[in-house]
């Protein structure tokens, strides 16, 4: 252990200085640690890395950024990178439906920020009482207390006293529920906020459940949000999730994949619905942000959108999600312990069981993510198993390597020998 002054996120003091997790350098789709090992990244850094490490027009762009604009921000000004990269935003969003950006600084702030944005639309219309926001059990919307009171997994927000007052939490793809809940409620709710894929355990919405938010959003005129900070940049084999939804969203929430993550940001990218209150009644929303909009992000914004536009990003996503799905299910065919899978695209959960057939705890998924780096790779937990995030440009043969490292890993779990019931590898 490294004594050091740093404290890492998510990490108990007792892990703090381990070189096996301190990177020093990446490169393509490996990462390098201290200890001197280089593992495969499944993990696209923290979901964001969409197209690998080192990308040499970006770091340019935002080298000439730095040094020709330093901090040139949007804290009651404007600069020409931001102004461009709302442009190029919008244009891959959907400038039919879309309007405006609002440049943040992470998903949690981004969600805070839209969480005021529904509510001062309301009070814009002479509706002030339309505070109440919903969200979906087993949902992360971030850390922040605005996004972690919006989080839907149990992370311990009453421990840190968090108010959850005008936060509501339905199950995902239950329509009777979400019914229920607007028919009592209803004309208090000022947001719907979902993720396209339910980040904890990859759980996609389905088109049934979709429809349904839209049609009572069109009932009962809350903003319907599509929180899509992990899926959004090709994640899920389109540039957005909802850009197929019948009802498009009000709002698009975006991070991770924004900057290809080069600099810390995130935008919310407004329908004309929202904004044309907002103009019509010359209201200043009351958000900002430091680091919010700067010259730098604004450059590396239109630069990974470029950059996804040359390497046909998008695509190529949708092959590697191919490859991955054909390998998951061969593994999960001939491995005993292997259980199924969920998700879509290139965001998804391999869930792994006990030879009993019992679910992991939460330290047996830490073990078995401590034995899959050490055969190589580097993956993220879940539920009862190991999430999957690999960027857009992960070649047939990463894809290859990152699956041989899984069932290295799960091979360790239990002897060789250990069989579990039929029924519960189906």
């Amino acid at each position: 252990m490294t004594t050091t002054a740093l404290w890492p996120y998510l990490v108990p003091p007792s892990g703090h200085g381990d070189d096996s997790i301190c990177a020093v350098s990446a490169s393509g789709h490996r990462v390098t640690f201290a200890d001197g090992s280089t593992r495969l990244d499944a993990d696209s850094g923290l979901w964001n890395v969409n197209l690998g490490y080192g990308n040499e027009r970006i770091a340019e762009a935002l080298a000439e950024a730095a040094q020709n604009a330093s901090y040139l921000g949007a804290f009651r000004f404007e600069n020409v990178y931001a102004r461009r990269a709302a442009d190029d935003l919008l244009r891959v969003s959907g400038p039919d439906h879309y309007s405006r950006v609002l440049f943040s600084t992470g998903g949690g702030v981004a969600n805070d920020a839209v969480m005021k944005l529904a509510r001062i639309f309301h009070a814009a219309q002479g509706v002030p009482n339309r505070n109440l926001i919903v969200s979906l059990r087993g949902s992360f919307h971030g850390l922040t207390f605005g996004g972690f009171a919006l989080t839907g997994e149990d992370l311990g927000q009453r421990v840190y006293g968090v108010d959850q007052r005008h936060i509501r939490h339905v199950s995902p793809n239950d329509t009777a529920e979400l019914g229920r809940l607007m028919t009592s409620l209803g004309h208090r709710v000022a947001a719907v906020i979902v993720e396209p894929v339910v980040g904890t355990g990859t759980v996609p919405l389905t088109e049934e459940y979709v429809a349904e938010l839209g049609r009572l959003r069109d009932e009962f005129g809350y903003l319907l949000v599509a929180d899509e900070v992990a899926t959004g940049f090709g994640r899920t084999g389109q540039y957005f999730a909802s850009e197929s939804w019948p009802g498009r969203p009000d709002v698009l929430v975006t991070s991770k994949g924004l900057t290809n993550g080069a600099c810390p940001a995130a935008a919310l990218v407004m329908s004309k619905r929202v904004t044309d209150v907002l103009e019509e009644t010359d209201t200043t929303f009351a958000h900002a942000e430091t680091q919010g909009g700067t010259a730098l992000v604004g450059a590396a914004v239109s630069a990974t959108i470029a950059e996804m536009e040359r390497l046909d990003a998008v695509a190529a996503g949708r092959d590697v999600a191919a490859w991955l799905q054909q390998g998951l299910a061969e593994l999960v065919e001939r491995h005993p312990l292997a259980h199924g899978t969920t998700g879509t695209g290139c965001f998804r959960t391999l869930h792994v069981r006990h030879a009993d057939g019992g679910e992991l705890s939460g330290q047996d998924v830490a073990t078995l993510v401590a034995r899959i780096r050490g055969a190589g790779a580097l993956v993220h937990p879940g539920p009862s198993g190991i999430q999957l995030v690999p960027a857009l440009t992960y070649s047939r043969d990463d894809v290859a390597e990152l699956l041989t490292c899984i069932e290295a890993g799960i091979d360790t779990l239990t002897p060789a020998t250990a069989t579990v019931p039929a029924t519960a590898t189906a």
